[in-house]
C-alpha cells in the first residue's frame, strides 16, 4: 500500500481524491472512503486534491492514525 485515507475523510467523503484517481483505486465505504493497498500506483494525486487533508503516504502516516492503514486494508479484504 502507498496512500491511506484517515480519519478527516470519515463523515466528509467529498470524493475529489475518487475523480482524479486514474487507475479508479479508491472504493466508497458507508461512512469514508478507501484505497485498494493492491491497486494503488503511488501518484498522490488524491492527497493534492482531498480538502480535509485525510490521505498520506503510508509512511508519513501520523501514530494517531495509523488505524487507519488496517481500516483501509480490511475494508478490501471483506469486498
Amino acid at each position: 500500500m502507498t496512500f491511506v485515507i484517515m480519519s478527516p475523510c470519515v463523515g466528509v467523503k467529498d470524493g475529489r481524491c475518487v475523480d482524479v484517481c486514474p487507475v479508479d483505486c479508491i472504493h466508497e465505504g458507508e461512512t469514508m472512503y478507501y484505497i485498494d493497498p493492491e491497486e494503488c500506483i503511488a501518484c498522490a494525486l488524491c492527497e493534492t486534491v482531498c480538502p480535509v487533508d485525510a490521505i498520506r503516504h503510508i509512511d508519513e502516516v501520523p501514530e494517531e492514525e495509523k488505524s487507519y492503514i488496517k481500516i483501509n486494508e480490511e475494508f478490501f479484504s471483506h469486498s
